[in-house]
């Protein structure tokens, strides 16, 4: 793991600790913003494959932060932790951002859930997992080595709906192509950063307004 800068490096300022899935859209909206107080730090997303790392993993980074940042704030949802990362987070006297998964703040919450609802059987990308969708689920899952998985893995989804945070022909033509590849309906849907952008939007005016 990357050192965090020391106390003198970051007065008044403001951690954001990140899924690394997460890192473009992250460093994105700080760049467009000019929030110079926000400094993101993130955790491997592969560990989303190993979620019982990422509740230890992140409370690390918030003890090494402890006198360094002025506030903390965790960019991750439950993601699979089955409630553990909220107990560390209540431990530690941390926020995270609202939701289960990447997904339904990507899409906003109340979005989300009637996506699911409207269709249950759905396997969801990001941008993300559309650029590493080869290293991440073809070659993660063993689809490369052992085909016959595909069914077992994918059999009981109808539909591959692309939760796109950027207009990108390119990776649009890419999400479809990795829906055909796992024989899917494609389905597209725009977020934007959705609720990423609305939370850190919120807490950088927040911790801007402290330092004024």
């Amino acid at each position: 793991m990357a050192a965090l800068p020391t106390a003198v490096d970051a007065p008044g300022r403001t951690l954001l600790i990140a899924c690394g899935a997460l890192a473009r859209e992250i460093v994105e909206l700080i760049r467009v913003n000019d929030w110079r107080h926000l400094t993101v730090s993130c955790l491997p997303a592969a560990w989303h494959n190993t979620p019982s790392k990422i509740p230890g993993g992140v409370r690390q980074r918030i003890q090494e932060a402890r006198g360094r940042y002025e506030r903390i704030l965790v960019l991750y949802g439950d993601c699979g932790t089955g409630g553990l990362l909220d107990e560390v987070l209540a431990e530690e006297g941390v926020e995270r951002i609202e939701g289960p998964h990447c997904y339904a703040f990507f899409a906003g919450n109340d979005v989300f859930e009637a996506l699911a609802e409207a269709e249950i059987g759905s396997f969801y990308l990001t941008d993300y997992l559309v650029r590493h969708f080869e290293r991440l689920i073809v070659q993660g899952l063993g689809l490369d080595r052992y085909p016959e998985l595909l069914e077992i893995y994918f059999g009981n989804y109808k539909k591959l709906v692309y939760l796109a945070q950027t207009e990108d022909a390119g990776l649009d033509a890419r999400a479809a192509a990795a829906a055909e590849r796992l024989g899917l309906a494609f389905e597209r849907h725009f977020t934007g950063y959705g609720g990423l952008g609305d939370f850190v939007a919120a807490r950088g005016q927040e911790t801007a307004a402290w330092r004024s």
